[in-house]
Formats: structure tokens, sequence, C-alpha cells
């Protein structure tokens, strides 16, 4: 009989995934916030979903030539495409890379560059981060065996 009983409880449901933070570089929060209202919600309403664990309501595409993990979200209306390359998520964090808008179907140069240097600088802090972890836990080892 008890049995039976554990049989009809519910399961507990697993809990919901962190929200992922955003850390935007350079200056691309400042220039998605120049867009037009419709494009700044649309961006923003993918993004949420992304932090949340789920798919980006907007398309989406690798961008390999600026490095594993990267990602392009994007739109458009009749006047231009609007593009966010992103870095995925990395220990609960977002990294916004570089907005820019274009009017060709080729991404430039000087896009990728920014990209790939703001992708640079983020991989030397996480890097840097992790050292100084290890050493705070190296230190505190140290104290308490002493």
């Amino acid at each position: 009989m008890a049995e039976e009983t554990r049989k009809n409880k519910p399961t507990p449901a697993a809990p919901a995934p962190k929200a992922a933070i955003i850390s935007w570089e350079g200056d691309s929060r400042d220039v998605l916030k120049t867009w037009p209202t419709h494009v700044r919600v649309d961006f923003g309403h993918s993004l949420r979903e992304m932090q949340a664990g789920r798919s980006a309501t907007l398309d989406v595409r690798p961008m390999t030539s600026i490095g594993s993990g990267v990602f392009e979200l994007k739109t458009e209306d009749a006047k231009t495409w609007y593009r966010l390359i992103y870095l995925a998520r990395i220990d609960d964090v977002m990294y916004v890379l570089d907005c820019f808008e274009k009017d060709k179907r080729k991404t430039e140069k000087k896009d990728i560059h920014t990209a790939s240097a703001r992708l640079a600088l983020v991989k030397q802090r996480l890097m840097e981060e992790r050292r100084n972890e290890k050493r705070k836990q190296c230190s505190e080892q140290t104290r308490s065996h002493h």
C-alpha cells in the first residue's frame, strides 16, 4: 500500500535554469539604444529568452569567423539590417560583443574586427578571473593547514 502512495506523488519539477546576466562590451549597448523602438523591442525579447535558456525569437547564425561559441542575432526593417554579435553563455553570463547596422549582405571587416577584439578581451578577463580564483583557493587552503 505504501508503494502505491509513493507512485502517485507528483515528482518535483526540475529547477529552472538560473537566468544569465548580460555583459555589454564596448559601446554595444549604446549602439542598440539608437535603433528604432520596434527593433530594440525585438532584440530585447530575444535576449530575455536566451537569458532564460530558451531559443532566440530572432534569426541566429554562428559567426565562426570571429570565434567558437560566437553568434549573430539578426533582424531587419525596410531601411536596414540590424546585427548583434554575442558570445554564448559562459558561467551564466552572455557577452554582447558588438551591435551594428549594415546595408550589404557581407559583414564589414571593421565589424568583424571589433567583435574579435572584444572577444579577445573577454577571454583574457575570464582567464584572469579563473587564475585569481585559483590563487584565492590555494591561499585559503594554505591558511587552513596552519
